[in-house]
């Protein structure tokens, strides 16, 4: 199977209401594959790109590497193999001293896991051919600023919707922004933290 290796571009929270969008690229070219995936996922992936940033319980993720870890079991890679009807599947090559097995899994599942173990990501060229493009365009609502807020509000008012949470993390300096990552991770509210990671990515990628 011919491979291509791919690198996490971003996780984007403005999808879709129930849905994120991880951007998969090639290290070493120019396009892009899109990947829907679930919010506990996108949480996941947005945390072990930050690695600043420690949950003060493990993920499963996370789990999975420590148990891994323990029995001296690595994970070489992870290739992303085929595309039906919509859904990626993937697979994680997994090695015990002499002995290698492949495990299906989902796409999500094996980023998350293959970034903990600092494994390469690969699709095959027929994924890529099919599912790859280099147009990509997110929507990303921009709000006006209010006058007044309180970044602290996110975390009590669970009716608040993604674009008053918008609106209140725009309203924040850099520095606000990243006592409230911190904040918001240490309470286990990874919800919030992706989209506070949103708005300090807009931040860096306006400074590009």
């Amino acid at each position: 199977m011919d491979l291509v290796k791919l690198v996490v571009e971003g996780i984007y929270s403005e999808f879709q209401a129930s849905a994120f969008l991880m951007i998969l690229a090639e290290e070493d070219g120019d396009k892009q594959m899109p990947v829907v995936i679930g919010g506990f996922e996108a949480q996941s992936i947005a945390l072990s790109l930050e690695e600043k940033i420690k949950p003060p319980r493990p993920l499963s993720h996370d789990l999975f590497k420590v148990f891994s870890d323990s029995f001296e079991i690595k994970v070489s890679k992870v290739v992303i193999t085929d595309l039906k009807e919509g859904v990626f599947f993937a697979s994680l090559h997994c090695q015990q001293g002499k002995t290698e097995k492949v495990i299906d899994a989902r796409t999500s599942d094996a980023v998350a896991i293959a970034l903990r173990f600092k494994a390469p990501i690969y699709a095959s060229k027929s994924v890529l051919k099919n599912a790859g493009t280099t147009n990509i365009k997110i929507n990303l609502t921009i709000q006006e600023t209010p006058k007044e807020t309180d970044w602290k509000k996110i975390m009590i008012d669970e009716k608040l919707t993604k674009e008053e949470i918008t609106q209140i993390l725009q309203a924040l300096t850099e520095n606000e922004l990243d006592e409230a990552l911190n904040h918001v991770v240490k309470l286990e509210k990874y919800e919030i933290a992706a989209h506070i990671r949103d708005e300090i990515n807009i931040r860096q990628s306006s400074k590009s």
